[in-house]
């Protein structure tokens, strides 16, 4: 199977905001990533969060966790000089954190806004979705913060008390910190009790499964220096590559699995998706020279 790199770069330009254009600029072209920090800019409140559909499955205005993690990610994704953002939505952070540092991923004013269905069933309680993978693109952006060192003690002590969680979606939020987290030696000594967690996992996709939803390996372990990819063997990461090769549209584009709230957001999922799929292909030398 080859990518068809052209095709992926013309879907992003005539389907993707602005953000992710200039992510893919900037992954991929090598333009200033000071774009980025720029267009992520538009989307933020007075209060140093992130909302206005920044993650698309939601379309409330106010400043939500989650939408803070998709910015921390853009950002982190092209190692974009944006200092006073990150703080100021550190400072945001820690407004509504509870006392240890943990947030929830997002607030109950959601439900007033078009969002996706799935949303009505996610509970809203502070925990490792998102704290643990909020924190990851923090650390990964080199931030110094209060919020910062009281959300990653308390992820580590809870990883440590509590053992991992047993829902997908925050196995792979720990996988992400344990990657990021500035003590390696505490996260390497989590990263096997996490990755045995995996096969329990509701909605784990050891194999690929192009007719149901499912979060892989190649999410746990996005590049061959992830912590996490000593959970799976050669043979099983390829199979997951074929398969994301595979799944290239004739578009040009990568498909979503679920239902978003409008075309607009399926537009914007598809953006982002299909340039996390190129990022995951280069990495592990999939992509055409």
């Amino acid at each position: 199977m080859t990518i068809d790199l052209r095709g992926a770069r013309t879907f992003i330009e005539a389907n993707a905001r602005v953000l992710d254009q200039r992510v893919a600029r900037c992954l991929f072209d090598g333009d200033d990533p000071a774009t980025v920090a720029d267009a992520v800019t538009a989307y933020r409140n007075a209060d140093g969060g992130f909302g206005h559909g920044l993650e698309p499955d939601k379309r409330a205005p106010g400043s939500q966790p989650l939408d803070v993690e998709i910015a921390f990610e853009a950002l982190a994704a092209v190692g974009a000089p944006a200092l006073d953002l990150v703080a100021s939505a550190c400072d945001y952070l820690d407004t509504v954190a509870d006392a240890d540092g943990a947030v929830p991923i997002a607030f109950p004013e959601i439900a007033d806004h078009p969002h996706a269905v799935h949303w009505n069933e996610i509970p809203l309680e502070p925990a490792l979705n998102p704290t643990a993978s909020i924190l990851a693109y923090a650390l990964a952006l080199g931030t110094e913060h209060r919020w910062v060192t009281r959300a990653t003690e308390w992820c580590f002590r809870t990883l440590e008390q509590d053992g991992p969680p047993d829902e997908v979606h925050a196995l792979r939020c720990v996988a992400w910190f344990l990657d990021a987290a500035p003590d390696r030696d505490r996260a390497q000594a989590l990263g096997p009790s996490v990755g045995a967690a995996l096969p329990g996992a509701n909605l784990y996709q050891a194999e690929p499964d192009p007719d149901e939803y499912g979060v892989g390996p190649l999410e746990f372990a996005p590049t061959p220096a992830s912590l996490a990819r000593a959970w799976f063997d050669d043979a099983q990461i390829e199979r997951h590559l074929d398969h994301l090769e595979h799944e290239q549209r004739p578009d040009g584009g990568w498909p979503i699995a679920w239902e978003p709230p409008s075309d607009a957001s399926r537009c914007d999922w598809r953006g982002m998706v299909t340039i996390h799929a190129l990022r995951t292909l280069r990495a592990y030398g999939r992509l055409p020279d």
